[in-house]
Order: C-alpha cells, then sequence, then structure tokens
C-alpha cells in the first residue's frame, strides 16, 4: 500500500523544485517570481527504493480567505489533510520568517507526521538558516539541495522514519494485470477487417481556451469538487494539472491548462513557461475541448487555438461556456450554429455544445460529445470499402488531365488513425492540384461519417525502373 506526501512551505523556498526532483521530470513550473504554484499537482515520486504519491502545493501566506492567497491557503491545506505526511520546506539560505513559524504550528496541531526539510543547503551562508529551523519544534531539518540533488539519501531515511518502515517499504500483493495491449493479427491483413472502438481505454482530455473562459470550473463540475482554484480573476491557472475521474465506468484522465492569450501579447517569462505547458498537454491529448465565451464567442484568438489543435491533429469539440447568462438562447444558438460553419471550415462538422460550468448545465451531452469524436478520431475502413468508395468518386469527378495526360488514382488504404490518414497510389502525384485533395477529403467524411477530426491524404506513386535516369525515383507527396 503506498502512502501520500504533500510538499508545503511558504512562496519560494524550492517546493516545485523538490516536486520535479522527485517525479523525474518538470512537471511543474519553476520561476525566480514567488507564488509561481498555485493549484496541488500530484505526481508518482521515486526516492531510492521508495515509491510514492507527492503533491506540490501553493505557498502559504497569511491572507484573507475569499482573496486569491486566501483560496491558495485552502487549497493547500486540502492537500495536508489528504496526505499521510508532509514535508515542511523552510530556506536555509534566506532564514527563518514568522510565517515559517506560523506554518510549523498549523502543522503540528495538524498532528500528522511531518519531515522538516532545509533546502538550498548548498549555499554559503546557509548554517544559519539551518540551526534556526531547529526553533520550530519539528525535530531535526534535513539539509538538501532541490536543484543539485544533495541531501536525497537523508531525506529518503527521514520519510522512512517518520512513516514507519512497514508502511513506506509496503507493496501490493495483487498481481497486475496487462490490459489493451495492441498485439499483432493476421485478422489485420483482411482488407474487410475493421476493429471496434474499444471504450474501455482511459481517455485523455485536454481543456483549452483563452483567459477566464471558465476552464477550471468547468473541471470543478465535473469532479463534483473545488479540486482546482477558481475565481474571478483572469489567468489563475499557470501549470497544466490532471486530474482523473470516472464517467459511466470509463477512466477520463483531464487536463486543465493555462488560458492563452495572443502570441504578441505573452511578453512575461513565466506566461510563455505556462503556455508552453499547455502546448505540450494538447500534444499529449487525444480529445481536446476548446472553451468559448458564449457571452463574446469567436474572438481571433479563439479561431486560433482551434486551428493549432487541427493542425496537431487532435480531435476538437467546442464548448460554448456561460451558456446561463445567455437571454435568448435559440437566436445565440442559430448564430453560433452559422459562424461555427463559417469560421471553421477545417474542422467541417466539429460538435459544439452549449453548456455552463456554473450550473452544470449540458455536461452530460459534451461528455457523450467528446466520446463520440474520439470514436472517430480511433476509426479505421477496411480497404475493401476504400477502394470500392474510390472508384466511384474518381467516376464521378474525375481527377483533371496534366498535360493531355489524365491522372489515374489506382489503389487507397488507411495507413493510420489517431487521426485517420490514407494513402493513395496514383500517377503523377505532383501534379495533382490541392482542391481535389479537399474534394476528396469531404467525400470520406460525408460518405464515412468522419465529421470534426483531420483526415490527412498521402499519395505515393508506382515506381518507375526507368526514373533514375533523370534524376530519380520521386518522393511521397502529402497533402496539406
Amino acid at each position: 500500500m503506498s502512502f501520500t506526501v504533500a510538499i508545503v512551505g511558504r512562496p519560494n523556498v524550492g517546493k516545485s523544485t523538490l516536486f520535479n526532483r522527485l517525479v523525474g521530470k518538470k512537471l511543474a513550473l519553476v520561476d525566480d517570481t514567488p507564488g509561481v504554484t498555485r493549484d496541488r499537482r500530484p505526481g508518482d515520486a521515486r526516492l531510492m527504493g521508495l515509491h510514492f504519491t507527492i503533491i506540490d502545493t501553493a505557498g502559504l501566506e497569511k491572507a484573507d480567505a475569499e482573496s486569491l492567497q486566501g483560496r491558495m491557503r485552502a487549497q493547500t491545506e486540502a492537500a495536508i489533510d489528504e496526505a499521510d505526511i508532509s514535508l515542511f520546506v523552510v530556506d536555509a539560505k534566506y532564514g527563518l520568517t514568522p510565517v515559517d513559524k506560523e506554518l510549523g504550528e498549523m502543522l503540528r496541531r495538524r498532528g500528522k507526521p511531518v519531515v522538516l526539510v532545509a533546502n538550498k543547503s548548498e549555499a554559503k551562508g546557509s548554517d544559519g538558516g539551518f540551526y534556526d529551523a531547529y526553533t520550530i519544534g519539528l525535530g531535526e531539518p534535513v539539509p538538501i539541495s532541490a536543484e543539485h540533488g544533495q541531501g536525497m539519501l537523508d531525506l529518503r531515511d527521514a520519510i522512512v522514519a517518520a512513516i514507519g518502515e512497514e508502511r513506506a517499504y509496503a507493496k501490493d500483493n495483487e498481481d497486475v494485470a496487462v490490459t489493451n495491449v495492441d498485439l499483432p493479427s493476421e485478422m489485420e491483413e483482411d482488407e474487410d477487417y475493421e476493429p471496434e472502438y474499444d471504450d474501455t481505454k482511459p481517455l485523455r482530455v485536454a481543456i483549452i481556451g483563452r483567459p477566464n473562459a471558465g476552464k477550471s470550473t468547468l473541471i470543478n463540475r465535473f469532479l463534483g469538487e473545488d479540486r482546482l482554484l477558481t475565481g474571478p480573476e483572469a489567468g489563475i491557472t499557470r501549470d497544466s494539472i490532471s486530474v482523473e475521474w470516472d464517467w459511466r465506468g470509463r477512466t477520463i484522465k483531464m487536463f486543465d491548462t493555462a488560458g492563452m492569450r495572443r502570441k504578441a501579447r505573452v511578453t512575461e517569462k513565466l506566461e510563455k513557461l505556462s503556455v508552453a505547458d499547455s502546448l505540450r498537454s494538447i500534444r499529449f491529448a487525444e480529445t481536446v475541448v476548446i472553451v468559448f465565451d458564449a457571452t463574446i464567442p469567436f474572438e481571433k484568438q479563439d479561431l486560433q487555438l482551434a486551428d493549432l489543435v487541427i493542425r496537431e491533429g487532435r480531435a476538437a469539440v467546442l464548448a460554448f461556456n456561460k451558456w446561463d447568462l445567455i437571454e435568448d438562447q435559440q437566436a445565440v444558438l442559430a448564430d453560433l450554429r452559422e459562424k461555427t460553419e463559417r469560421l471553421l471550415p477545417q474542422a467541417r462538422g466539429i460538435r459544439a455544445v452549449p453548456i455552463s460550468g456554473q450550473t452544470g448545465r449540458g455536461l452530460d451531452k459534451l461528455m457523450q460529445s467528446i466520446i463520440d469524436t474520439d470514436m472517430v478520431w480511433n476509426k479505421r475502413v477496411s480497404t475493401a470499402k476504400l477502394n470500392r468508395w474510390l472508384d466511384a468518386v474518381t467516376t464521378q469527378h474525375p481527377p483533371p488531365a496534366v498535360s493531355g495526360r489524365r491522372l489515374k488514382l489506382k489503389y487507397m488504404t488507411q495507413v493510420k488513425a489517431r487521426p485517420p490518414a490514407f494513402m493513395i497510389s496514383c500517377t503523377r502525384a505532383d501534379a495533382l492540384p490541392e482542391s481535389y485533395t479537399r474534394y476528396l477529403i469531404n467525400a470520406l467524411r460525408a460518405d464515412f461519417n468522419m465529421p470534426s477530426v483531420p483526415i490527412r491524404i498521402m499519395y505515393r506513386e508506382k515506381e518507375n525502373p526507368y526514373e533514375s535516369r533523370s534524376g530519380g525515383r520521386r518522393k511521397p507527396v502529402q497533402s496539406k
């Protein structure tokens, strides 16, 4: 049985640096600016034979409960209550502050095990701050350097002593079943074979949008608790935080991301780091929900985000949030549908759902749209069906002639899914106009019911043994 550790302390003592050190990845944003971390972020930590869950938290400060700092403090206190043990990090280089002593008293009242950690102990003149840490009354401090990885063995020993050796090294005796493994099958060679959609696999969903569009509020409503920090201030979320929950028996892993403004407005280093973290979440996700503010939809940044998701090859769903603030809902809905078709032609048929993260309206419909879009994104069409379809569409609308010779599309197969990608064997691939590729893509969408997801078509010419005499074999041409 594993255990959970919360990293707590005042701002800018190195909590996120220690978190990244323990999980072995740069998951949490790190900057010299105090108060970078705002939400609590869980991770799987490894420390010299120990395996446990680690929670990075916001810096604890004295503040009014309704203020942003007060809400951040509430998130941290929730992490302390959730954890089995706390790592109380102080800055040995800077020394103790009255806030450190107050936090130490708060942790002592909680009655849970605490390991006092003196970070930045490698710095010159840190001895004074290290010895001052004894005055907190939480036992002997552990000197470490989270940035350089010093003192990790001592930290491991302190955690084991606090939690107990039996609990620290306990292991689950249950055998772990291996599931969702793709094994080669002879059926895949069958031209009529179409694998079924696996609705048991966990689904990764990223929530993106402009600042203050209501992304964190939406996820909190899905979870049924105030898991993520929210408020009227724009740009509260900085890190991309992942949360897991079940929807109708299926595991959903959602990524809350920082609001992304137009590139010209992003000038501060910290905001650039947040945007880069959001972009990584988009690439890691399978389906991306683009949250629009229904009161001011289709801003230029909204369209750019939608285009980015399509170019990345992700499955996209539009969510028009704050629907409870719309008065004439039928008229606005008709207007939004018209604008969606007109302003996003590259995502024809994209699913758009009016929702309210505040009241919970439309969330089941949004989740069903996410599942339906993911099914299309994973769809495979048999080679036999594709070639019968190719004969029909080329007969109805033949490829154009080039230099008096008509181009021929001979054979078609699907080379991958996620998103669907197709290879067509043809003559003179470099001469095939882009307009004809768009015709094929639109016909694929209509005939095989593949709305909203990106579709890729690549062309391959049959190898000509005599072509090497005139400059070499042509390379496959990929559609844009």
